[in-house]
């Protein structure tokens, strides 16, 4: 865990001081964010595509190897032993400034950089979802930790009917963790009357009233002032 926060470090580090725009995203963003999930695989940036030349030009001028994998929305660095990926396209959608410019200033390990603010982050990982990677897991603790600080209509929104994504949100509403679409309400609304949806989309009927002076389980509850 400490080699990678100290790859992150020491690759910010080198993006500041040079000026390029960027954003900590992935397990470490989430882990600067309150996340104590463990770290094990890597490091995650988020540059601009014009500015991707660059930022590479950059990390080599210092000693760190970069080279390009098969795919094709991002370039990777060997830091300290790390790996470093420097994404500059997400689910086939440039990074854009005007994600760079919703990042939270925050420390990671005593060193301040930006960091995709918890909205972006979610979405950016529930995007990633698909039928050969659906490992809730990861995202699950995330979801957790920053409910308070995510906009869940955005997700929604963004999001769409995208199986993966909605199957997520789905076991959010089940687990309590976020609060449930209403019968009829469309995927992209939040808005709901508070039941649980079935499988089937409809909420679980509410239960009737226990009968005066029963108890919730069926028990009856001992007249006040019952002596046992």
């Amino acid at each position: 865990m400490q080699a990678i926060l100290e790859a992150t470090k020491q690759v910010a580090g080198l993006l500041k001081a040079a000026g390029h725009p960027f954003a900590l995203a992935g397990g470490v963003a989430a882990y600067a964010h309150g996340n104590m999930a463990r770290l094990e695989h890597d490091a995650d940036f988020c540059v601009l595509p014009e500015d991707a030349g660059a930022v590479a030009g950059t990390l080599r001028k210092a000693g760190i190897p970069v080279y390009d994998p098969p795919e094709d929305w991002l370039f990777k660095a060997r830091c300290r032993g790390q790996d470093v990926d420097l994404i500059y396209e997400l689910k086939q959608q440039p990074v854009t400034r005007e994600l760079l410019d919703r990042a939270e200033i925050l420390p990671v390990d005593s060193v301040v950089m930006p960091v995709l603010a918890p909205t972006d982050l979610l979405i950016g990982l529930l995007n990633a979802l698909s039928e050969h990677h659906c490992d809730f897991s990861g995202v699950l603790p995330l979801a957790r930790t920053l409910r308070e600080k995510i906009d869940w209509d955005r997700v929604r929104r963004v999001c769409g009917d995208a199986p993966m994504p909605d199957a997520f949100l789905f076991l959010l509403e089940r687990l309590g963790v976020i609060a449930p679409r209403g019968p009829g309400t469309p995927s992209g609304s939040a808005d709901g009357d508070g039941g649980v949806p079935t499988a089937h989309g409809q909420p679980h009927p509410t239960p009737p009233a226990p009968p005066s002076g029963t108890a919730a389980g069926g028990r009856r509850q001992r007249p006040e002032g019952h002596r046992a």
